[in-house]
């Protein structure tokens, strides 16, 4: 069995040592061979870095890192040319100032390592002369590769230094233009297209490539290359779970899979893939805690929660650059991998796209954080409660369901919404059920009116009206709730399972639930 190349981000030392390797040749050669600019955006974690490391591998002439993959007999490695590899987790970058320093020492090394006597004394202009340098030297042009370009100004986001910084990328990408008679090839990997940053129009030959369709699987996994590349992992989890391996892929399936930038061709998260086959355990591995907690209270801050919990629709504009200093909700939660492509439809040649929440491990990570953001519950308590609730309506328990939902509602501030609450309330329990795993549908239309949710699982179906109002008495409200489900019939599309009706009333400080089977 093959050792999972878990933090390994070279290609020469995966090659090297055995690691399991997922051929992603094919797809690289198309690449290269048919563009000299490429701009590439995929979410952190992704593999950028081990695709940067494969070509630079590539245009150097290493083939015999590349023996029994499918490149190997269709390159032509006679031709090797000098590669310039900038890697901003090796360039100190919190100021302009220490940018420039730390640019300068990391191109003269490379310099005097290649036995070239360079004469520039800023960062820039020496990146202009290693390129030429390089050029004559070795009579072949240069191929520059930049993994996650836009690292230095994403990190300064609000800080006194971004404008600087800016500038100084601006000054720096530059000069790939300049050079570009002595450039074989260009690619640059990142999370987003900074509008400011302006790389784009000083480089307008770049192909941005995100969205198409031919690349859509050169990172990460596809459920082929799962099922053929991992096939010894697969059948360890299998033992170690006690699971099938029918079961077993569904559920890694709808864990990890579901990644798409061209809404057909769906691919498995592959840090996270790595860490559950390392573990055999069904875990959130790639959220970051930090992240995932600054998006939650950005959602609710701007009352924009219904993102991530049902699916959005927008143009091609949603991709186009972003301004950092007032980045948009949609390509931040995009950009960032909350959100991916679902569908993509042309209508008149115009292309539309659906965007959801990828897997289940996004979408517990933000709901978790969603929930705590709206509720202040504390973290380590919520798997315990979420139990407790769905085995109330198990049970048809209303007390301990009242109870329950006390204990939640508890932190909530009830200043945070000016008048009419009832909305907030219906986000948080949209929230709790979806944690909880139910499918949710909210607002749901029947040929009666509109209910406020239904809560589904295999068998049972949670019909829900909500009531807030400040002043009424709570045994009036869920009366009320009641009534209303049972005279417009909400129930009915729901009559091959086992039915039961939930009234949920808020009033001022006071939670009260009643639970009815239907009869």
């Amino acid at each position: 069995m093959k050792q999972l190349p878990i933090g390994t981000q070279s290609f020469e030392v995966l090659r090297s040592n055995d690691f399991l390797y997922v051929d992603k040749t094919e797809d690289i050669l198309h690449l290269v061979t048919n563009n000299r600019g490429v701009f590439f955006s995929r979410p952190r974690r992704f593999g950028k870095s081990l695709l940067v490391s494969t070509m630079e591998e590539l245009f150097k002439g290493n083939k015999t890192l590349f023996e029994g993959l499918y490149i190997c007999d269709k390159w032509d490695w006679t031709q090797q040319y000098p590669v310039i590899r900038i890697d901003w987790t090796d360039i100190k970058h919190q100021t302009a100032e220490e940018i420039e320093r730390s640019m300068f020492s990391y191109l003269m090394q490379r310099a005097n390592y290649l036995g070239l006597t360079l004469v520039s004394e800023y960062a820039d202009s020496l990146f202009s002369e290693l390129i030429a340098a390089l050029h004559r030297k070795t009579e072949k042009r240069v191929v520059v590769l930049i993994d996650e370009y836009d690292s230095p100004i994403l990190e300064a986001i609000g800080q006194p230094e971004a404008e600087s910084i800016r500038n100084f990328l601006q000054g720096f990408y530059r000069r790939l233009k300049a050079n570009d008679e002595h450039l074989q090839f260009v690619f640059l990997t990142g999370i987003t297209k900074v509008a400011k940053l302006s790389i784009f129009s000083v480089l307008n030959n770049l192909n941005d490539i995100t969205l198409n369709a031919q690349y859509a699987s050169i990172c990460g996994y596809t459920q082929q290359e799962l099922e053929n590349v991992f096939s010894d992992h697969i059948a360890k989890a299998m033992l170690c779970l006690e699971m099938t391996k029918e079961g077993l892929l569904q559920n890694i399936r709808k864990w990890y899979d579901g990644y798409t930038w061209d809404g057909k061709t769906a691919v498995y998260n592959p840090f996270s893939t790595l860490l559950f086959f390392n573990n055999s355990a069904f875990s959130g591995y790639w959220y970051s805690t930090g992240s995932s907690t600054f998006l939650a209270d950005r959602l609710k801050k701007r009352n924009i929660t219904g993102m991530v919990l049902e699916p959005v629709i927008v143009g091609s504009s949603a991709f186009d650059s972003c301004d950092t200093d007032n980045i948009g909700d949609i390509p931040l939660l995009f950009q960032t991998g909350y959100l991916t492509v679902k569908e993509r439809k042309l209508t008149g040649g115009i292309p539309s796209y659906t965007l959801g929440v990828p897997n289940l491990e996004v979408r517990e990570a933000l709901m978790e954080h969603l929930l705590i953001a709206y509720t202040q519950f504390p973290q380590v308590q919520l798997k315990n409660l979420a139990a407790d609730i769905a085995q109330n309506f198990s049970d048809c328990d209303s007390e301990g369901l009242q109870n329950n939902l006390r204990q939640l509602f508890a932190g909530v501030a009830y200043t945070l919404l000016p008048a009419d609450n009832e909305a907030y309330y219906h986000t948080i329990y949209q929230i709790l059920m979806t944690l909880l795993g139910f499918e949710i549908q909210s607002d749901r239309m029947t040929n009666r009116g509109r209910m406020d949710a239904v809560v589904l699982k295999p068998g049972l179906a949670v019909v829900t009206e909500i009531k807030y109002h400040a002043k009424k008495k709570p045994a009036a409200l869920l009366k009320q709730a009641i009534a209303q489900i049972r005279e417009k019939r909400y129930y009915e599309p729901f009559l091959d399972r086992k039915v039961i009706l939930l009234g949920l009333a808020f009033s001022g400080k006071e939670v009260s639930c009643r639970i009815e089977p239907l009869k």
